[in-house]
């Protein structure tokens, strides 16, 4: 099942953000070769500036999906406001269709 993480940056952050990257790419990278990562990449705000990610995800339950997002080193350093982890379903332009 796939899943929707929605990550929006605690204001004046983007040096953390920044910080925490190299890290951040790992991780995907890894849930990536592992078959858990559709797609993923920053939201920006109006100057072009990443101020938040989303992250969609493959995992069995919500709980498995809670637990990766927690796991995502952005979300270790604390770089994030507000978490939102919901089922979705992809519908168009999807890969395998």
């Amino acid at each position: 099942m796939l899943f929707a993480v929605l990550c929006t940056d605690k204001p004046n952050a983007l040096q953390l953000r920044m910080d925490t990257r190299p890290e951040h790419i790992v991780f995907l990278d890894e849930l990536n070769a592992k078959g858990g990562l559709a797609f993923a990449g920053p939201f920006l705000d109006d100057a072009g500036k990443p101020n938040g990610s989303l992250v969609v995800i493959r995992a069995e339950t919500i709980e498995e999906a809670r637990a990766i997002a927690a796991a995502d080193p952005y979300a270790k350093a604390g770089l994030f406001a507000q978490v939102d982890v919901r089922p979705w379903n992809w519908v168009f332009n999807k890969p395998e269709a």
